[in-house]
């Protein structure tokens, strides 16, 4: 069975001010216009992550060229500037939704810049961008506790399926964080296919509930997009982003074991 490596984009805010929380992360209106005009030009085929995780489950042939479009958190001008983009050239993508981050009844304070309301969610569905969950509140979901861990999966899972009328079925970390303890309780909570960061081109191997995306940002130019896409030195550009990473990744597991040191001590 063929194991592909498939581009999986991920993108936050799409925002021509954004704050200084959510700047390095976003993607100017014009830059993301440009970004998905190259795909089209190229002949990507587009999916959604439901979409990618169906074919490598059944052993269905992708299309020629597959690239996912995903947003992370949640941030209004994915409404506001991404869909239309999007709509130009007849692209799905995958929203995955803080849920208590969006502006509504759920709202927590948490959001970082302008958020979605649900009615804008509501018109993202129908404008074929498939809703996925982000957790609740936002944790680094590898660092919280067992009932805490349920708790944002479950709730973003029922707040989605109320507002939505259907069940989503992909999720994406927080922070791209996970642990065996969360990958399983990702799985446990009935959500079928979930997404990393890991800068890296996604894999048939990587299994449904740990595939990597390669970030966009502010400051990716066009011909690092378009290297990016072909999947050609994704090492090169991401070089800085894993030593970092690899750095974090030491203090996280000091800070995790402390923690259960401190537990157990309890």
């Amino acid at each position: 069975m063929s194991d592909e490596r498939v581009p999986i984009l991920m993108y936050h805010a799409v925002s021509t001010d954004p704050n200084e929380e959510t700047r390095a992360l976003s993607v100017a209106p014009e830059a993301f216009a440009e970004q998905m005009a190259v795909l089209g030009d190229r002949g990507f085929r587009p999916l959604t992550t439901a979409g990618l995780a169906a074919c490598w489950r059944s052993g269905r042939a992708l299309p020629e060229r597959p690239v996912l479009i995903t947003f992370d958190d949640g941030y209004e001008g994915v409404h506001r500037h991404a869909l239309p983009a999007l709509a130009k050239h007849g692209f799905p993508a995958s929203l995955f939704v803080s849920t208590g981050w969006l502006r509504g009844p759920y709202d927590t304070g948490g959001g970082l810049d302008t958020m979605l309301d649900w009615d804008q969610v509501r018109d993202l569905a129908a404008a074929g961008v498939e809703i996925g969950g982000h957790s609740h509140s936002h944790p680094q979901l590898d660092q919280v506790s067992d009932a805490t861990l349920r708790f944002e999966l479950i709730h973003c899972k029922e707040i989605v399926s109320d507002q939505l009328g259907s069940v989503p079925a992909s999720f994406a970390y927080p922070y791209g964080y996970s642990s065996r303890r969360v990958r399983q309780a990702v799985r446990e909570t009935g959500w079928a296919q979930a997404l990393a960061v890991g800068n890296g081109l996604a894999r048939r191997a990587q299994g449904p509930y740990a595939l990597r995306r390669v970030t966009v940002r502010r400051r990716t130019g066009i011909e690092e997009f378009e290297r990016m896409v072909e999947g050609r030195a994704i090492a090169r550009t991401f070089a800085a982003d894993r030593a970092l990473t690899k750095g974090y990744a030491v203090v996280r597991r000091a800070r995790q074991a402390r923690r259960l040191v401190s537990r157990a001590g309890d």
